[in-house]
């Protein structure tokens, strides 16, 4: 006769905490919410019939944070992924891409470093372009087409449609077109020219591919 004696399964976790990658994921989120919110305390929020620059941020870190919140609290109620190794390459490199958006679109100066204000139209493919190598399958071509892409949807629907007093490009870059055209010309101009441009890079990118696939199917003596 053997008796037997049963045990808890061991789960591998200790602790209230199920879900250890979605709590820190919370919590990464709260704390990004919290420093967007600080960083916008100066900004005029408005009405929603004249809304202010201010606004549209903290609306979406709010969103943010509510999001981080609701990852926290799911931590403690629903099984989920441990922990895992990472690599410090995406983080860094995200933030990167935040900080030169942030020292480029506006004028700014620390110390003997001055920046002048470059406006929507290079800080935003900057951002997109730095951030996005936080990928190690990102390429340059791909990204650049996407900043190509994107800035211009961000200069219509922010410069254009809401009317937000955002810098979208330099004044001596404004001062290149025509003097009779107004703001909003130069930018439907620029955001044209911006979609031309991503096309090319776009197009001239799939030709070269194609071609490069044509010079290795003749070495190898197939068609």
């Amino acid at each position: 006769m053997s008796i037997s004696h049963d045990r808890p399964e061991a789960s591998g976790r200790q602790g209230p905490v199920r879900a250890p990658q979605s709590l820190a994921g919370g919590i990464f989120l709260i704390a990004l919410a919290a420093l967007a919110l600080w960083l916008t305390r100066d900004l005029s929020r408005g009405t929603l019939s004249a809304m202010g620059p201010g606004m549209l941020p903290d609306w979406l870190a709010i969103g943010v944070g509510l999001c981080g919140l609701a990852l926290v609290v799911l931590s403690f109620l629903k099984e989920g992924e441990v922990l895992e190794r990472w690599s410090l390459r995406g983080p860094l490199l995200v933030i990167a891409g935040i900080l030169a958006f942030a020292v480029t679109i506006r004028p700014f100066s620390l110390g003997g470093l001055s920046i002048p204000g470059l406006g929507l139209v290079v800080a935003g493919p900057l951002a997109i372009i730095i951030g996005g190598f936080a990928s190690p399958d990102a390429r340059l071509r791909e990204l650049v087409v996407l900043s190509l892409s994107l800035t211009p949807f961000c200069m219509f629907l922010f410069g254009d449609l809401l009317n937000l007093p955002i810098p979208i490009f330099p004044q001596a870059f404004a001062d290149l077109f025509p003097a009779g055209w107004s703001q909003k010309d130069v930018l439907r101009a620029t955001a044209a020219a911006l979609i031309a441009a991503a096309v090319v890079v776009y197009f001239a990118g799939g030709r070269r591919r194609a071609t490069n696939e044509i010079d290795v199917a003749d070495q190898g003596g197939r068609l």
